[in-house]
């Protein structure tokens, strides 16, 4: 398995280690439900290395970029920051990234570690010429400080002006003394920064915000804790509640799709979906019985299949199980009675609006 710079630390902290897309990472150290109380309330620190990056650069770096993905990079100027997918010629979502603009003919894609080959690949297949791309993801390595008190507790590490730092920007400038990228962005939901760094940095600056952080009940969190805060906030996971065989139409990301943007990639099957409609839809429900609905777990309703759970978990914040699934569209509807099998049971589940937190 490969191992982030900040692997030998997260075995000294005595976390529980799995292998989540052949990366060594934690799943938790001190518990799931305590850490995602940590960022909902306080603060929490992510070791993110796996994460992968990819820079696109060139004269015709900006025109390569909006044909990769489906939302709009003129839109940005140096220092902002877009979530887009990135789909195949049917519509189907070879992944969901981030796109930083960092310079007027650059760009760094900020992409799943599962993925990261494979994005490679199809970018570098689809480049246009005039365009250069780069796999930079050894380059970096990367930590989210999510929470409430995220930002007070980076201010005593850093100069930079984080009250000037909006949704989805970021600034270049120092943090504990060493250079960085630090943008203002999340998977949790919660006020929160993420900052890549030279790996050789990684152990400095862990410690370094983890001692900044004692004031502020900053707790170091994994992989589960992600999980639920993500899910909390129906954020979808790339693997679960998207992949190859999902369009961003029926996975509620319509918003990130620019219509009357030139020629990208999955354009027309695209456009066709909206045009003419689909099928299916993905939603979020809370299970109204008792049980814990998981992955490929089935959905019914009125006796009838009616699609299949992507993500479910308890969530710590309310109480009650929650997960995502895709449905046939008439059963989309808030409100909507639906089952669950569970392990050979049916258990009720309400279809509710987003999100759930």
């Amino acid at each position: 398995m490969k191992k982030t710079p900040l692997n030998e630390i997260h075995y000294e902290l005595g976390a529980k280690m799995t292998d989540f897309g052949g990366w060594d990472m934690p799943i938790e150290y001190s518990g799931i439900i305590e850490e995602h109380h940590a960022v909902r309330n306080a603060c929490g620190l992510f070791d993110v290395s796996h994460m992968g990056e990819i820079k696109i650069s060139g004269d015709n770096a900006l025109e390569a970029v909006q044909r990769l993905i489906t939302n709009d990079a003129a839109r940005l100027s140096v220092g902002d920051i877009l979530y887009s997918p990135m789909c195949r010629e049917n519509g189907g979502i070879i992944d969901d990234l981030l796109v930083y603009r960092t310079g007027e003919e650059s760009f760094l894609l900020v992409v799943n570690a599962s993925n990261q080959i494979k994005d490679f690949n199809w970018i570098e297949n689809n480049l246009l010429e005039g365009a250069v791309a780069e796999d930079l993801s050894d380059n970096y390595a990367m930590v989210a400080v999510q929470g409430p008190e995220s930002k007070k507790l980076l201010k005593n590490i850093t100069d930079l002006p984080l009250d000037d730092l909006a949704y989805y920007h970021f600034f270049t400038g120092k943090v504990a003394d060493k250079e960085v990228i630090l943008s203002r962005t999340g998977y949790t939901g919660e006020l929160g920064y993420e900052i890549y760094f030279n790996p050789s940095d990684a152990n400095h600056i862990w410690h370094k915000i983890m001692e900044a952080g004692k004031e502020y009940d900053l707790k170091p969190a994994g992989l589960g804790a992600r999980d639920t805060l993500r899910l909390e906030k129906m954020f979808c996971l790339y693997g679960n509640d998207i992949d190859e065989t999902t369009h961003p139409l029926e996975a509620g990301l319509g918003w990130t799709v620019q219509y009357n943007k030139d020629n990208f990639i999955g354009q027309k099957a695209i456009c066709k979906f909206h045009d003419h409609g689909f099928e299916r839809r993905l939603v979020g429900f809370k299970i109204t019985g008792r049980g814990i609905a998981r992955h490929d777990y089935e959905v019914f309703a009125k006796g009838e299949k009616i699609g299949s759970v992507t993500s479910g978990t308890h969530s710590p914040s309310l109480g009650k199980s929650i997960g995502l699934a895709y449905v046939k569209k008439e059963f989309a509807k808030t409100g909507a009675e639906i089952e669950i099998k569970i392990r050979n049971r049916m258990v009720a589940a309400e279809v509710v609006l987003k999100p759930f937190v």
